[in-house]
């Protein structure tokens, strides 16, 4: 469940088409060239920036592919594009555009500056000049340069201490999408404890870096260094960015649940790794899914929940554009917060409204992956399994907050074998700071705290 600004994790999971941001300026962008069969991959990128900018949603869908058409219609684009002008302010200009191949895909990253951001437009044309999808990211660094700058490891990190492999995560053996992950094994015999490491929400690489944060990498070294096994891999929403418009019934069991329970198949036949004490660990909507998980797979030893919704995601949403409404005007005036808030309640409202067989996009999601969450109460869901659970939360965290804690409080309580912890100073990522966290927070590299390192790793011993 991060943008410099807004996070990623405010919204769910893959987030069809348009991950993030961007408004419209008062200033009309510049006139849209005609679309002609001619147009190179850049030109079909700039033309659909500056379409949407300038509310041609008609004309925005001119070269979609028959599958991004299906998805989203040139009806339902201005609801999307109402969902990105509520977050990161109004559309500037187009800054810069660069093209790279990536398998049968062109992929063109169209740099936009918005109000209180500055963003990637990733467009990916396909082989017959047709836009298969297009995403928001933050800006993506040219071929040779750094994305960010080196990761220094924390204190808890003893890298004589373990090993890294690289590994693939292949769901059900299909090889339909195959996903490049990353094995840290303690250095020694073994057989050792291992971790599944869950995603939050957006399409997160294995170390779920957020700005200059690498959480899981955190997570994977320090517990490593503890002697417990982790494994963290590419979410298959990253991966295979490019083939979301291929999925017919898009859910978050096959975001999300597949994956999980093949990574943890996967370490049982792992040489090294103790079968019998295979874990999951998820964070955010990754926490909110645990309980999925662990049904799918009652052969885990236990499961770790990191910040996870205990409530609806819709709900959850709306309560953090509330929120951030409230800490920041962002030159935002009075009454246009208060209709932004009105959008996200409608929003909220039609997913409360779907019906089994809609269609459609609703808080850029398709109307299946509401579905398949209607009526998910996850601290109920975990009260029904077996495994131990540890619930873990930071007080400061404004994305899942101390209301989801005492919801899995409420919907465990009398449930042997459940431990309950949580940090007065640590946010969404466990990263330990003063006052209210806000967006801004996530641009400051900082590491997961030492204590969540510790207790994680004494829950997995005992």
């Amino acid at each position: 469940m991060k943008s410099p600004r807004l996070s990623i994790r405010s919204f769910p999971g893959f987030l069809l088409l348009l991950l993030l941001p961007g408004s419209l300026s008062a200033q009309a962008p510049a006139q849209a060239p005609a679309v002609t069969q001619q147009m190179t991959p850049a030109l079909l990128a700039t033309d659909l920036v500056d379409r949407l900018a300038g509310k041609d949603f008609q004309g925005a869908t001119a070269h979609f592919a028959d599958s991004l058409k299906a998805a989203i219609p040139p009806g339902q684009l201005p609801a999307v594009w109402a969902a990105i002008e509520s977050q990161i302010g109004a559309y500037k200009r187009r800054a810069a555009v660069r093209t790279e191949k990536q398998g049968p895909y062109e992929i063109v990253f169209v740099t936009a500056e918005f109000e209180r951001a500055t963003v990637d437009v990733k467009v990916s044309v396909d082989g017959g000049g047709k836009i298969a999808g297009f995403f928001i990211v933050p800006p993506q660094p040219a071929a040779g340069q750094a994305a960010q700058p080196e990761y220094a490891p924390p204190a808890y990190v003893h890298r004589d201490r373990f090993g890294e492999r690289e590994v693939t995560v292949d769901d059900g053996g299909s090889g339909e999408w195959p996903l490049p992950g990353t094995l840290a094994v303690p250095a020694g015999p073994g057989p050792f404890p291992a971790v599944v490491l869950v995603h939050g929400s957006g399409p997160n690489d294995r170390d779920e870096t957020i700005e200059g944060n690498k959480p899981f990498r955190d997570l994977a070294w320090g517990l490593a260094s503890s002697g417990v096994a982790v494994l963290r891999y590419e979410k298959r929403t990253r991966q295979h960015t490019n083939r979301i418009g291929e999925v017919k019934n898009f859910t978050v069991q096959w975001e999300t649940v597949d994956d999980a329970v093949a990574a943890a198949d996967l370490l049982r036949h792992t040489p090294g790794i103790d079968p019998r004490r295979v874990f999951v660990l998820g964070h955010s909507l990754g926490g909110m899914l645990v309980p999925r998980i662990g049904r799918r797979d009652p052969r885990l030893a236990g499961l770790i929940v990191m910040a996870g919704g205990g409530r609806p995601l819709e709900d959850i949403i709306l309560e953090q554009a509330a929120y951030l409404g409230s800490i920041s005007t962002g030159g935002v005036a009075a009454e246009a917060r208060k209709q932004q808030l009105e959008y996200w309640r409608g929003e909220v409202a039609k997913v409360k409204a779907l019906k089994p067989g809609d269609t459609g996009v609703v808080l850029s999601a398709p109307a299946s992956y509401w579905l398949d969450l209607r009526g998910y109460d996850p601290p109920a869901a975990a009260k029904a399994l077996r495994q131990p659970l540890l619930i873990l939360q930071g007080e400061r965290d404004y994305q899942a907050t101390m209301a989801d804690f005492r919801a899995w409080q409420r919907g465990l309580a009398g449930r042997p074998g459940v431990t309950f912890k949580t940090y007065p100073k640590l946010n969404h990522l466990f990263i330990e700071g003063e006052g209210k966290s806000t967006p801004a927070e996530y641009e400051t590299p900082g590491h997961v705290s030492a204590a969540v390192i510790a207790d994680i790793a004494a829950w997995i011993r005992r």
